[in-house]
């Protein structure tokens, strides 16, 4: 799916009892979507299969947050992170995600699973001029991996700044 879609600068919400709920192959190709997620990102469940997650992926976030997402479960942990996502139509709405690794018999990555939910709203006012700082930083290099890595450290940065681990500090906002 090679459609471009553009940021319309509208926020859309999704209910607090609502959980967007899909499962990823290793590559991070979309294996399952429930109805919550379809409805609020506007893609029905035939589009998205085996599409890239990223497929949602709004151009205010980061790479450095995802890479920080990607480093945590691949190493096999949990990780929880305020992400900015796009919707089909270019409308955007704030999750509150915890992914998760899913694991065969014998503790073999196999896939990653991901429940998001509504954030506080005050996590999101304090998380999206971090995510604009962040994404200053890697726009600011014309090499991708120059890019990744000044934003990936200026991330590190922050959260080293705050005294507490990133798993301490998601909480915190």
């Amino acid at each position: 799916m090679s459609v471009r879609v553009s940021p319309t600068h509208r926020e859309v919400f999704f209910s607090p009892h609502d959980l967007i709920v899909s499962k990823t192959d290793l590559k991070g190709r979309i294996t399952y979507a429930n109805k919550v997620f379809c409805d609020i990102c506007g893609y029905g469940v035939a589009e998205l299969m085996g599409q890239p997650h990223s497929i949602i992926r709004h151009p205010d976030m980061p790479r450095a947050v995802f890479k920080l997402l990607w480093d945590t479960i691949q190493d096999g942990r949990e990780v929880f992170a305020y992400v900015k996502n796009m919707a089909k139509n270019g409308d955007h709405y704030w999750v509150f995600a915890h992914v998760t690794p899913s694991f065969d018999e014998n503790r073999r990555i196999v896939g990653y699973h991901s429940n998001r939910r509504v954030p506080e709203r005050g996590a999101v006012e304090a998380v999206a001029p971090l995510y604009a700082e962040v994404l200053r930083e890697e726009v600011r290099h014309s090499n991708g991996k120059d890019a990744l890595a000044a934003g990936y450290r200026r991330l590190l940065d922050f959260v080293d700044a705050q005294g507490m681990p990133y798993d301490e500090l998601v909480f915190a906002f």
